[in-house]
């Protein structure tokens, strides 16, 4: 009797303990306790070698070297950026892929209205990453050295200046329309895939002028083959205090584009914060904040919460924005 009273105890102890590994498998911070466990996917929606990549490869050494698992850089460009943001929309939200939005997540949802997702609904945010100012820049055979003197040419012959994008309804058009807008000038858009083709047409003269992001810019600056004009921020940059700020010209004028990270929604919340710290800790390194500030980038990172507001305030201002320049798809 006492043998049979054992045995069911025993089966009572294992059944509740297999119960106990059941429910803790679904539980977050049990899957959170040995996350990272594989390879992490960081998905870029640019090409290789622009300021979005360049900041996304360091980050993602980094995260490598402090989370014990690689993290693999995927760039999916095109269609301003719904491709890659959508892949990211619609992986598992297990904790392996993640992407990088930057301010075209807030301007999209105003200029596509059937996006393939919902830009704030579909999304866990996790952190921002840096504030980057753009830099006006132009070929040197336009025999332009100022905002002052683009303008006054502008003015003089309209719609002869063509300016260089990575597509329509994206930060590098819309800087340049506000600036269209502000000045009362009149130029010719010509839409490109990306920045690297877009500025090697500026470079190469087949197009005068347009705005990239300072990393992009900083070497063509340096060796003489591409002018720049001014920087987008409200104020000069300490990385480049002798370039003026549009404001300086036009004084309401200001437009500072971002990066961040998100992952797709559903992703358990102690990832998310985990992660957010993890990226604190990056951008805090002396060597990153020194890279990024040769890059005329501002590292700027932030909790999942306060990156979530952010958003929508960004989402509501870029509205505005597309209204006031009339941008419209192609």
């Amino acid at each position: 009797m006492n043998s049979k009273l054992k045995n069911r105890d025993r089966r009572r102890l294992i059944s509740a303990a297999a119960a106990s590994v059941v429910v803790n498998a679904f539980n977050p911070s049990w899957a959170q306790s040995a996350w990272p466990s594989k390879t992490l996917r960081l998905i870029v929606p640019y090409p290789p070698g622009g300021g979005t990549d360049l900041v996304a490869r360091m980050l993602a050494q980094k995260l490598s070297q402090t989370l014990g698992q690689q993290v693999v850089v995927d760039n999916k460009p095109g269609a301003s950026t719904i491709i890659g943001t959508e892949l990211t929309a619609k992986a598992a939200p297990d904790g392996y892929t993640f992407g990088l939005v930057t301010d075209s997540h807030a301007i999209n949802p105003t200029f596509f209205p059937k996006l393939p997702y919902d830009s704030t609904k579909d999304f866990s945010f996790i952190s921002q990453l840096v504030n980057v100012p753009l830099m006006m820049v132009a070929n040197p055979s336009l025999n332009i050295k100022s905002l002052r003197e683009f303008i006054a040419f502008a003015k003089a012959q309209p719609k002869t200046i063509n300016y260089a994008s990575i597509g329509n309804g994206t930060p590098h058009q819309l800087a340049m329309e506000l600036l269209r807008v502000g000045a009362n000038i009149e130029l010719t858009h010509i839409s490109y895939k990306g920045v690297a083709p877009a500025l090697a047409d500026v470079l190469a003269g087949h197009v005068q002028v347009m705005f990239t992001g300072t990393s992009s810019a900083a070497p063509y600056i340096k060796d003489g083959r591409l002018v720049p004009l001014a920087i987008s921020s409200a104020k000069r940059q300490q990385s480049f205090p002798n370039i003026p700020a549009v404001s300086e010209v036009l004084p309401d004028y200001e437009f500072v584009t971002w990066y961040g990270v998100v992952g797709p929604a559903g992703l358990p919340r102690e990832i998310s914060q985990r992660l957010s710290k993890e990226i604190a800790a990056v951008m805090a390194l002396p060597d990153v904040k020194e890279k990024l500030t040769g890059m005329g980038v501002e590292a700027a990172p932030s909790t999942p919460d306060d990156f979530s507001s952010f958003m929508r305030r960004q989402t509501s201002s870029f509205s505005r924005m597309v209204q006031l320049t009339g941008v419209k798809p192609d």
